[in-house]
């Protein structure tokens, strides 16, 4: 996983949905993970759910970035770590600079992904 978001170009025909406020709890959040083929894949950022489907090949079982799936990841992202024990909501212990991250990967997200709600 690259330190921060990579400088993607935001493909010109994507079309993204107001963002919803739908709440979630993490348990409901866990059940979209990806392992049931007929339900969305959700990834939260500092308690905000995007929906990542439309890159089910990297957030669903056996893509790269499935330890987000289903959860709020935002520690992960924030160290750019890969390790299932990083993937939580708590950035308590970020620093500035990992915080800075985070807040990029959440724009990368946001500008990529339709959010579907928050994790209360």
């Amino acid at each position: 996983m690259s330190k921060v978001p990579p400088e993607t170009a935001i493909p010109e025909n994507l079309h993204l949905n107001p963002p919803k406020n739908d709440t979630f709890t993490v348990e409901q959040l866990s059940e979209y993970n990806g392992e049931t083929a007929n339900k969305p894949v959700y990834v939260a950022i500092k308690g905000t759910i995007f929906d990542v489907s439309s890159k089910r090949d990297s957030y669903g079982p056996g893509g790269s970035y499935h330890i987000f799936a289903g959860k709020d990841a935002s520690k992960a992202l924030g160290t750019t770590s890969l390790k299932p024990e990083d993937a939580v909501a708590d950035i308590s212990t970020l620093n500035d600079e990992q915080l800075k991250v985070l807040d990029q990967w959440f724009d990368f997200f946001e500008k990529r992904y339709n959010i579907v709600g928050r994790v209360v």
